[in-house]
């Protein structure tokens, strides 16, 4: 085995490790591999000499990539702000990682661990880039701030601040979902059923009354967020015609539809159910993105 093979090789072994960082701070399955691939042209470049420590250079490096795109996002949607009135979303849904209803991958559960669902991927949107990146490594992968702080070009005592900052809002916007998930597919099978026979007070029966729904569409139109069970279950009925074409699936791991029709992604709708009622729906029904999801073993039910 000559040295990059095996420089490959060691590669390999942090692919997993490197995947959950770049999706944690990119919200995105096919950016999260973009950042994954770039860290691997920087070590093929650099080679492995003088790396003490290969597994920390890597998540340095792949925080670094990550970041970058971060930054060069929120400039993108800078400067739609400065463009016609309705151009910029309300809400960014992050991009899910779906699998079939009847169990997750392993890949995907790898890439999922520590319950990474789709309303704590929209909390990290709302955080700067430098804050997002802080909390990610510190308290998701244990990172040092130390080592955080060359990466956010701060000291080590403003990317603690950083990271305490975002930690604050996360505890503040996010819920721990319900861990049956046998429970979260009853809660919304009973939803769908709902939804399919036009049943306004069944609906608002299974929402919890706080509940938030958040839809994303791109530039198919305008994003949107709705608030309280009454309003959530009107927008349910005024979709009602697409739910025959929904089936279940697994979303972030928890419990979830896929829209579709003629083999072509609709939307994918993430739940999460506390106590038996649903708290929150994220739709993200941007036909761009969509087609970007690995969704074939899904569609292909």
């Amino acid at each position: 085995m000559d040295e990059r093979d095996l420089l490959a090789e060691r590669f390999e072994g942090h692919r997993v490790r490197l995947k959950a960082v770049a999706y944690r701070m990119l919200g995105s399955p096919s950016e999260a591999d973009d950042a994954v691939q770039e860290t691997w042209l920087r070590l093929g470049r650099s080679g492995s000499g003088g790396i003490e420590n290969l597994g920390g250079w890597l998540t340095t490096v792949v925080a670094r990539v990550c970041l970058d795109m971060l930054r060069s996002r929120r400039s993108r949607c800078e400067e739609l702000l400065d463009g016609p009135p309705g151009e910029t979303p309300e809400v960014r849904v992050p991009d899910p990682i779906v699998g079939r209803a009847d169990g997750i991958y392993p890949e995907h559960e790898a890439v999922l661990a520590d319950s990474v669902g789709l309303a704590l991927l929209v909390v990290l949107e709302t955080l700067s880039p430098a804050e997002r990146l802080a909390f990610v490594l510190h308290d998701m992968f244990g990172v040092p701030f130390d080592e955080i702080a060359p990466v956010v070009g701060r000291t080590p005592a403003a990317a603690r601040q950083l990271a305490s900052r975002a930690r604050r809002r996360v505890r503040g916007k996010t819920t721990a979902p319900d861990a049956d998930l046998g429970r979260q597919r009853e809660v919304v099978a009973a939803f769908l059923a709902a939804s399919r026979g036009g049943d306004f007070e069944a609906l608002v029966a299974v929402l919890d009354p706080e509940v938030v729904l958040r839809a994303d569409y791109g530039a198919a139109g305008a994003s949107k967020m709705v608030r309280g069970a009454r309003a959530v279950a009107g927008q349910a009925l005024a979709f009602s015609r697409l739910a025959p074409f929904s089936r279940p699936a697994l979303v972030n791991g928890a419990a979830g539809v896929v829209t579709a029709r003629g083999g072509e992604p609709l939307a994918v709708m993430g739940f999460t159910v506390v106590r038996g009622k649903v708290v929150e729906i994220d739709i993200l029904a941007d036909p761009q993105r969509l087609r970007r999801l690995d969704l074939p073993m899904v569609l292909d039910e």
